[in-house]
């Protein structure tokens, strides 16, 4: 006999990272795992979103203080955040930063390079990517 339950679909990666930082920002101030648990519908196991906080801890994606026996949390950084962090940990897998840099670029749509293009020509004080660049101020 067959059991002919259907699986859960499976996540895209980060997926999760995602619901659980949107769920963060839309609270008053720090929640608790549980809350989080409960605004995302108690789909996912206590466990699970507390691997998920944990993570993103790690990341630098959320920061937590003590309440009572646990931990409150807040979002560190919002969803481009994250995805810059995604993006800045595959690039520091690589040997060849230029290469990935290079070819990064060339793939890039006409009105993202432009848009980059204007970030990277910013002065450093107007805001993100303006100014030098080789990481020290």
């Amino acid at each position: 006999m067959t059991d002919h339950r259907q699986r859960p679909r499976r996540r895209r990666r980060g997926e999760l990272e995602v619901l659980v930082l949107s769920a963060l920002r839309e609270a008053d101030g720090p929640a608790t795992a549980g809350w989080v648990q409960e605004r995302l519908g108690g789909g996912l196991a206590y466990t699970t979103v507390i691997t998920i906080l944990t993570r993103l801890l790690a990341k630098g994606a959320v920061t937590r203080e003590r309440s009572g026996r646990s931990f409150a949390w807040l979002p560190a950084s919002d969803e481009a955040g994250l995805a810059a962090h995604r993006m800045r940990r595959v690039l520091d897998a690589e040997r060849d930063r230029e290469a990935v840099l290079a070819s990064f670029v060339t793939g890039l749509r006409p009105d993202d390079e432009r848009l980059l293009r204007e970030l990277l020509g910013r002065p450093r004080d107007e805001g993100p990517l303006g100014g030098d660049h080789d990481g020290e101020d």
